[in-house]
């Protein structure tokens, strides 16, 4: 089934979930990838005065977006960079930062997700959960077999918090050896890693803490973005061991909207 467009929950939720349909509404996706990673997050990017955060990749990938209905503006973003796509955009995005020779040996379709973001003021589970049910539809309704990004950890504090949550990752969350990538620029390890009470006491961000929910493996050592003053951890999701509850929740649902056949 082609995934065209996607509609809102039927429970009436104040957020609508779409694919862009035209230019007009991947700017604005790309508008809000400004507003996060240049002027909340620092990030150095050249937008030659445009506002917009965009690149090469943005032509061949589809743009997510969860609009509040409320206000009509675009609170949250992400794009889908399918396998025959990046082979027509030359690779995937994440291969700027790891090796992806794992990736290309996995049996079946993959999709990448990249420039998630969330508006500050809509950092909430409701928006998080809006975000993913629209990825759930596209994968049921498309058969994708494995999803892939990077979540990152800020490093405005040093990499104290960063070091903690990846001591935890390394512990709990990694994937196996087969299935790890090589980052181009690893992040230092801490002289003195941090304890899994520590991490605790820190709040993960929305998209990591959502991909592990899901049941995703963290697949080695991140990638240290120094525009973007962040680490990139690399996370694969094997559609067919998503963790069931919330299986339940998203992929279910999202059944019952692409049985729909959708438009935005």
């Amino acid at each position: 089934m082609s995934v065209t467009g996607l509609t809102p929950d039927a429970s009436g939720s104040r957020f609508h979930v779409a694919l862009a349909r035209d230019t007009q509404e991947v700017a604005e996706s790309q508008q809000l990838r400004y507003r996060v990673f240049a002027g909340e997050l620092g990030a150095e990017i050249d937008d030659g005065g445009s506002g917009l955060d965009r690149d090469r990749y943005d032509d061949f990938c589809r743009h997510l977006l969860v609009r509040d209905t409320h206000s009509g503006a675009v609170v949250a973003s992400t794009r889908l960079l399918s396998d025959e796509q990046a082979a027509r955009a030359g690779g995937f995005y994440s291969a700027g930062e790891f090796d992806l020779e794992m990736i290309h040996s996995l049996p079946g379709r993959v999709l990448e997700l990249g420039r998630t973001c969330v508006d500050a003021d809509y950092r909430n589970g409701t928006v998080i959960a809006a975000l993913w049910q629209g990825v759930a539809r596209i994968i049921t309704g498309e058969g994708f077999d494995y999803l892939f990004g990077c979540a990152s950890i800020g490093l405005d504090d040093g990499g104290a918090r960063a070091h903690s949550m990846l001591e935890t990752i390394r512990r709990r969350h990694m994937a196996e050896a087969r299935h790890q990538v090589r980052p181009y620029q690893p992040l230092p390890r801490a002289d003195q890693p941090q304890s899994d009470v520590d991490a605790l006491k820190v709040r993960m961000p929305p998209l990591l803490k959502a991909y592990l929910s899901l049941g995703a493996k963290a697949c080695g050592e991140p990638y240290w973005d120094r525009d973007f003053q962040c680490a990139d951890v690399f996370m694969l999701l094997n559609v067919s061991e998503l963790n069931p509850r919330y299986a339940r929740h998203f992929l279910k649902r999202a059944e019952g909207s692409t049985a729909k056949r959708l438009a935005a």
